[in-house]
């Protein structure tokens, strides 16, 4: 079965520091998670990316079979290991700390890509990080994007910047040349005005429409989120919770976010879902378990009177 929504990227084992000294082990990788959030509000998605033959590997296999996410076009890579990161907690909020050189996923190539399989979903995701992390891996994302837009597939772009991958220079080339290839934008607003240089998210929703997606979704963490969508631009309010961790809150707004307009729901209904997905996903630690089920976003939203 070909589902309605591929993401492909980098997965990576989480160590969260849920106390000081104490870490849980969870699971991560911006693309994982937002398959994993597409998958919690009920739609039919599947991962591309590679694993290692170890431990870690069949640990994040069993995550998506569990989360209903097909794994049939994984590979697993007997040479290279399974990524991992840490995240510790202080006054400025979490750090992460990442072992990903030389990962599975950091080498994959475009000719691993299963083209057709990519050309039948709806949509794929990808993410600016699977760019950063090698050369190989950043012409199989352009690739992807490539086999999408040629078979009709909308492209969902994320430009998660990482600047420990990459120099500023390189990403705002590379991301904004991928931003050429996307149908919908999914930016970050810290992200955003390094990238653009612009401060009000006008702005920068304006400039990211400029540069072709049809589709701008701009977050701004507790501030909401800032939506342009069919010639219209608006801004939706955050939702203020007691949040402990907002460690793949962006992800779980993505995941959510094109779950509910692959279920064909207008966009600024699905940004209204998606956000209070992403206030949810912050109530506990770590980047996959928070994630939200579509039933407890709708209660949410139904208490909010949203």
């Amino acid at each position: 079965m070909v589902p309605d929504i591929i993401c492909m990227g980098e997965p990576l084992v989480e160590f969260n520091e849920t106390q000081p000294g104490v870490f849980r082990q969870g699971f991560g990788g911006d693309t994982s998670n937002c398959a994993i959030a597409a998958a919690r509000q009920g739609a039919r998605v599947g991962y591309l990316t590679a694993v290692g033959a170890d431990a870690f590997g069949e640990r994040l296999l069993a995550l998506w079979r569990g989360e209903g996410v097909g794994t049939g076009h994984v590979i697993r890579d007997a040479k290279r290991p399974t990524g991992h990161y840490f995240v510790t907690h202080g006054a400025d909020g979490h750090v992460f700390t990442y072992h990903r050189k030389g990962s599975a996923a950091s080498c994959m190539r475009a000719a691993d890509l299963p083209l057709d399989y990519i050309a039948a979903a709806r949509m794929l995701h990808v993410s600016a990080i699977s760019q950063a992390i090698s050369a190989a891996a950043h012409d199989a994302v352009l690739a992807a994007m490539d086999t999408a837009r040629a078979a009709g597939v909308q492209v969902s772009y994320d430009t998660n910047l990482r600047l420990a991958l990459w120099s500023l220079d390189e990403a705002r080339e590379a991301i904004h040349g991928a931003l050429a290839r996307a149908d919908i934008a999914l930016p970050g607003y810290d992200d955003a005005v390094q990238l653009t240089g612009l401060e009000d998210p006008h702005d920068i929703v304006a400039f990211y429409l400029d540069l072709g997606p049809r589709t701008v979704a701009l977050s701004l963490g507790a501030g909401g989120v800032a939506l342009a969508a069919g010639g219209r631009m608006l801004r939706i309010a955050g939702h203020r919770v007691d949040a402990v961790d907002a460690t793949g809150a962006g992800d779980t707004f993505d995941g959510a976010f094109l779950a509910m307009l692959a279920g064909g729901m207008q966009p600024a209904d699905a940004a209204r879902h998606a956000n209070a997905a992403a206030a949810l996903s912050t109530l506990g630690y770590g980047a996959v378990a928070p994630i939200p089920s579509r039933e407890q976003v709708a209660a949410f939203l139904a208490r909010e009177g949203a």
